[in-house]
């Protein structure tokens, strides 16, 4: 496949370039670098540094490199921040998004794979949550994720999108083989945080409640190693490309741990007795956040392997270590 990587020098984005390389897929990374990284990119595949509103360079990208599918991961993600700063996310997600759509269909690309959040869920009732529960997002980043959805479920209806949207819970770990890590400006991820403190670099980790109503307390979320998504991705795009129709799936390990086990888990890993502080609960954090992959699985054989809690945190250990 000829594929255009929207966002590809991020986090998540840079994994899943990896992984197309991996196949043997003719790869294109467009990103202006406002989160990404340049160096996360793999040596070899072509960058180009844009925006996807800046929709003549775009179209000259698509045309260029014949591109088959789009993979889009450009957007900003920090829930209080969008909190703050509505506009910023409703023009960069949503805004920028349609321009994307309008340029491909300029150029005749008509698929897509969608990098979508769980917090479209909102605070959800029961778990683990399946892709038909309500949809009621409490913050403005997963409004405008649930926004780009509705459009692109408009846009297959009136101008024959193809379309596949993975609803992602918490994308943890790093690269199997060291190639890229998570580094955000901030960091708001809670195993990074937890090495960084490890690392020396913080005093302490917080957990933020102890009261909830889990085993021990503290918040139950489902952590999914990077290197899985990246691979959802690819069976995402071959499932377009062979002909398979419009379709929305969740990825989570559908095993949730706890913030305290994680911290633990962190400890025995890391051999650091780190500091831990607790905190007053954060307003809008649900006890459990755990989701059903069930559909992914059935439908695109997708398969999770390195999704293991002791998997995650080490291969994000010897990311940082050396990072």
């Amino acid at each position: 496949m000829r594929v255009l990587v929207t966002g590809g020098a991020g986090y998540i984005g840079s994994h899943t370039v990896h992984e197309l390389v991996r196949e043997d897929h003719h790869v294109v990374v467009y990103d202006n670098l406002s989160k990404g990284h340049k160096s996360a990119v793999p040596a070899g595949v072509k960058f180009v540094k844009g925006d996807i509103r800046d929709q003549e360079l775009l179209a000259q990208v698509l045309k260029e490199n014949e591109i088959e599918t789009v993979v889009h991961f450009a957007a900003d993600s920090l829930v209080g921040e969008s909190m703050q700063q509505p506009a910023k996310y409703y023009h960069n997600n949503v805004v920028a998004t349609l321009a994307l759509l309008d340029t491909m269909r300029e150029c005749a690309v008509n698929k897509i794979v969608f990098s979508s959040t769980a917090a479209v869920y909102g605070e959800p009732e029961q778990w683990p949550i399946t892709e038909d529960m309500p949809t009621c997002p409490t913050n403005v980043y997963g409004r405008t994720k649930l926004i780009i959805e509705g459009i692109l479920a408009d846009f297959a209806m009136a101008y024959g999108l193809k379309y596949v949207s993975l609803r992602y819970f918490n994308a943890a770990g790093a690269h199997i083989e060291g190639l890229t890590g998570e580094d955000h400006n901030p960091e708001t991820h809670l195993v990074p945080l937890i090495l960084k403190t490890a690392l020396g670099q913080r005093e302490a980790i917080s957990i933020y409640g102890t009261d909830y109503s889990t085993p021990d307390g503290t918040c139950i979320r489902d952590y999914i190693h990077v290197t899985d998504l990246a691979a959802a991705h690819v069976l995402a795009l071959k499932h377009l490309v062979h002909g398979g129709e419009c379709r929305v799936y969740n990825l989570g390990s559908q095993a949730g741990f706890s913030v305290r086990e994680v911290i633990d888990k962190a400890k025995e890993i890391t051999g650091v007795d780190f500091a831990v502080r607790e905190d007053e609960r954060r307003a809008g954090d649900p006890a459990v956040l755990v989701a059903s992959s069930a559909r992914i699985k059935a439908e695109l054989g997708w398969k999770p392997v390195w999704s293991q809690l002791n998997q995650i945190i080490s291969s994000a250990w010897a990311w940082h270590r050396k990072n």
